[in-house]
C-alpha cells in the first residue's frame, strides 16, 4: 500500500491532469481516512489501509471521472462553521449565502435588537438558513418550508444533529403554514431560468426543482412577494438572495407587490449584487 504522502500526491496530480480541483482530493482523502490535516500530516509517512484506500480510491474515480460533487460522496458540507448532511435532494449550500447569513443576522439585531422573533425560511433545502439563524442567535424562533418532502427530511435531520430548535413543514412555500405571521422572512429560492446553460456537476447532480426559476428565473419572487405581507407582522424585514444580474429586477418586483418599504441591496465579495433586504416599519 501507498503511503498517505503518496496517495495524496498521485491523485492530486491525477485531479490537475483532468482539470480538477486537487484541494478536493486532500477532502476525500480526509474524509475515507476519518483524519484531521494535522493528524494526516503525522501519518504522512505511514502506510494506507487497503479498505481506506480502495474506498478512497473509488471516490476520487466518482468526482474526477464521474464529476461527482465531493459534498454527495462525503454527505457533508461545511456551512457557516457548522457541519450539514447534503445529498442529491438538496442543494449544496454556498459560501455566497454564509453573507446572507450574515447580513440577516446583522439586520435582525439592528431592527429588532434583542428582542426574540419569529423567522420563516421559504424553500429552506438542507435547512442550513433556518438552522444557522437560529444557532447564531437563539432569540430567532426559525421555521421553515419545502415543497420536497426528502428535503424536509434532511433539514429535520440536520437541526436534530445541530441542535437547533427549528421546525419544518412539508408543501409549497406558504401553503403549510397558512393562517400563521412572522416578523422575518428569509428565502435563496430556485433563481437560474429555464433555458440558461448550467454547469454539468449541478445540472447532473443538483435537484432542478431547487435550481429552476421559471423563463427568467424570477417566479419564486413574485409568488413570494405577491402573498408576503400576509404571512409577516407590521414591522418586517424580508431577505432575499438572487442572481447576480437580477437586483434592479427583484426592487421592481418589491415596489410593485409591497408598500412604504426601505430597500437595501448589497454585494457579496466578489463585488456581485446578490442579496435584497426590505424593510417595513410599523
Amino acid at each position: 500500500m501507498p503511503t498517505y504522502q503518496e496517495a495524496l500526491k498521485i491523485n492530486e496530480q491525477y485531479a490537475l491532469d483532468n482539470d480538477k480541483e486537487p484541494s478536493a482530493v486532500k477532502i476525500l482523502l480526509l474524509h475515507f481516512s476519518k483524519l484531521s490535516s494535522s493528524q494526516l500530516i503525522e501519518k504522512f509517512t505511514e502506510e494506507m489501509d487497503h479498505n481506506t484506500y480502495q474506498h478512497f480510491l473509488k471516490a476520487v474515480d466518482q468526482y474526477i471521472i464521474k464529476n461527482r460533487p465531493i459534498q454527495h460522496i462525503t454527505e457533508t458540507e461545511h456551512f457557516y462553521g457548522y457541519q450539514f448532511y447534503v445529498n442529491h435532494q438538496v442543494l449544496i449550500p454556498r459560501f455566497e449565502t454564509e453573507e446572507l447569513v450574515g447580513y440577516a443576522l446583522d439586520f435582525k439585531k439592528t431592527y429588532f435588537g434583542d428582542n426574540p422573533i419569529s423567522l420563516i425560511d421559504l424553500g429552506t433545502g438542507s435547512g442550513c438558513l433556518a438552522i444557522t439563524l437560529n444557532l447564531e442567535d437563539p432569540s430567532i424562533k426559525s421555521e421553515g418550508t419545502d415543497i420536497s418532502e426528502e428535503a424536509v427530511k434532511i433539514a429535520k435531520q440536520n437541526a436534530k444533529k445541530l441542535n437547533a430548535n427549528v421546525t419544518f413543514y412539508q408543501g409549497d412555500l406558504y401553503k403549510p403554514i397558512n393562517g400563521k405571521k412572522y416578523d422575518m422572512l428569509i428565502s435563496n429560492p430556485p433563481y437560474i431560468p429555464n433555458n440558461e446553460e448550467v454547469e454539468p456537476i449541478i445540472k447532473d447532480y443538483e435537484p432542478h426543482i431547487a435550481l429552476f426559476g421559471g423563463e427568467d428565473g424570477l417566479d419564486y419572487y413574485r409568488a413570494i412577494l405577491k402573498d408576503a405581507e400576509n404571512y409577516l407582522n407590521d414591522k418586517y424585514i424580508i431577505a432575499f438572495e438572487h442572481a447576480y444580474d437580477k437586483a434592479k429586477a427583484i426592487k421592481k418586483l418589491c415596489k410593485k407587490y409591497l408598500k412604504d418599504i426601505r430597500i437595501i441591496q448589497k454585494k457579496d465579495m466578489q463585488g456581485h449584487d446578490r442579496m435584497t433586504f426590505i424593510f417595513k416599519e410599523e
